[in-house]
């Protein structure tokens, strides 16, 4: 047995090796992880159900992994090629901060035609894309929820490209003004993220697609792993995510044949719109105890909600500022000559997909409970009724033991 134990250290420790560089790969980049977690756990169990037959076999399959793993990490750290961004026009929506003015001040640098879309054309965003990006850069104001004021983007922007197509367009806007749990949730609430997020969007794809299939360009959508997953306390807005996905997923098959490429972006969490704003949290909070029926407040207790805005603070103050990750994915999107179906921006997400596509259900709903919002204390009602059970077994236990005394 003790001839056994060199080779078998020198396994483990070249597997050891492997795996934690493959699993560092995945959580370092910001590609799907799901292919690449999935193929290194099935070459370790392969490995591991070799070994009993024959150990040269194992570290030969083991050194051949190696040497694949690194061409791989040396293939995907190569400057990819990209085409050129001269000549080319995109239209971003929701350029007012986030993502969009970051995108929009990228893109413009790196040679683009830039259509800007903001709510506010006096406001800190647009002054700031006036001021610091180039010429081709055209702001228009525009409230992705209003048709007309799409149409007249519409027009104006073709009044700009003359016969030319549209390359590319960035569905950017979206709000998130969920606030608690789904029972709680006000139904302006649904109605709002749907307005925005869902109905705002289609309105401005389904504008621009004329020109998206003349230029033959491409699609970004910047959605949530929130309309893939079920996050505790975000009902609304993961639901109106969800039914983006679906048709920006159902565009992609139908514009195929027209040479339209379309893409999902999916960030972790960053620092956008209000979510760093303690005043914008204080205002859904007293929003939602005027508003809430009288029975349900009772029955979840304020004390229960404030622990949820409390939760959505923390969450906001932990997200990052760094949008990098998404404004690079957006560039992938729109220059890579085979840009891919969906990004995942941001260090996790990709880990994040894996743990809901292939763990049990169990697994899945403890992840996102631990990941998002950690709520402890139970609704009001719950917990009369848990000190009423409580009470109740005491005294069947008070009961009994005066029985046995008796006896």
């Amino acid at each position: 047995m003790e001839d056994y134990i060199l080779p078998f250290w020198i396994y483990l420790a070249v597997l050891t090796v492997i795996v934690a560089g493959a699993l560092k790969k995945v959580l370092a980049c910001h590609v799907s992880a799901t292919p690449t977690l999935v193929a290194w756990l099935g070459a370790t169990v392969l490995v591991e159900r070799l070994w009993t037959f024959c150990l040269p076999a194992i570290l030969l399959v083991t050194v051949v992994l190696a040497v694949a793993f690194y061409l791989c990490c040396r293939s995907s750290s190569s400057p990819a090629i990209m085409l050129s961004a001269q000549g080319k026009a995109v239209f971003i929506t929701g350029c007012d901060s986030g993502f969009g003015k970051a995108a929009a001040k990228c893109l413009d640098a790196l040679g683009f035609e830039v259509f800007a879309t903001v709510l506010d054309l006096s406001g800190e965003g647009a002054r700031e894309l006036q001021r610091t990006c180039s010429g081709h850069l055209t702001i228009f104001q525009v409230d992705i929820t209003q048709p007309q004021q799409v149409q007249q983007a519409l027009l104006d922007t073709k009044a700009k490209l003359g016969l030319r197509g549209l390359w590319g367009l960035v569905n950017n806007a979206g709000v998130c003004v969920n606030f608690g749990d789904a029972e709680l949730s006000l139904m302006s609430n649904y109605r709002g993220c749907m307005e925005v997020n869902f109905f705002g969007t289609l309105s401005v794809t389904k504008s621009f697609l004329p020109l998206l299939r003349q230029a033959k360009g491409r699609i970004v959508t910047i959605s949530s792993p929130a309309g893939d997953q079920p996050f505790p306390c975000l009902a609304a807005y993961g639901a109106s995510k969800a039914a983006l996905n679906l048709f920006i997923n159902t565009l992609r098959h139908e514009l195929d044949r027209w040479g339209v490429r379309v893409s999902i972006i999916l960030p972790s969490s960053y620092k956008t719109g209000q979510s760093s704003n303690h005043t914008y949290w204080e205002q859904q909070y007293k929003n939602l105890l005027q508003n809430v029926p009288p029975a349900l407040l009772e029955e979840y207790g304020e004390d229960y909600m404030n622990e949820t805005k409390e939760l959505f603070q923390s969450h906001a103050r932990q997200a990052t500022e760094d949008f990098s990750p998404v404004i690079n994915a957006i560039v992938q999107a729109l220059l890579s000559p085979q840009p891919q179906v969906r990004y995942y921006a941001g260090p996790g997400i990709g880990f994040m997909y894996f743990i809901n596509s292939y763990c049990p259900f169990s697994i899945r709903d403890r992840f996102l409970q631990k990941l998002f919002v950690k709520k402890e204390l139970l609704p009001r009602a719950l917990r009369k009724q848990a000190g009423f059970d409580i009470s109740l077994n005491n005294n069947n236990n008070n009961n009994n033991n005066e029985e046995k005394l008796m006896q």
